[in-house]
């Protein structure tokens, strides 16, 4: 079973997209921050792509993308950037996708599946 990451602060979103996901047979792991999603994105199974918010407390997506483009073993796993800012604030992050907030549900699903 694939697993995708879901970085968000807000809990009530997370819990949301985890619920969507799993009922689409998608296996999913959460993280409220940048730091905590280091930390699962290094764990087995390794998840096939990461849904990442960029503002966030304690690390923001900005430092979470830095840091995993600077570690060859995750650094290959793609991104889609959750965001309700303008590209200009993130196109240096690479992002493989771009789902802005707030979410289409039935995009956040076309995108997903696209990476699985």
């Amino acid at each position: 079973m694939s697993v995708v990451l879901v970085i968000e602060d807000d809990r009530e979103l997370r819990e949301m997209m985890m619920h969507l996901l799993n009922t689409c047979g998608i296996g999913i792991r959460t993280a409220p921050n940048g730091l905590t999603g280091l930390v699962q994105l290094r764990q087995e199974p390794r998840p096939s792509l990461v849904l990442l918010d960029l503002m966030m407390p304690v690390m923001d997506g900005w430092e979470f993308r830095r840091r995993q483009r600077a570690d060859p073993a995750i650094a290959d796993i793609p991104v889609v950037v959750l965001s309700a800012l303008s590209p200009v604030h993130y196109s240096d992050l690479d992002p493989a996708a771009v789902i802005p907030k707030p979410c289409d549900f039935n995009r956040l699903i076309d995108v997903v599946k696209r990476f699985l």
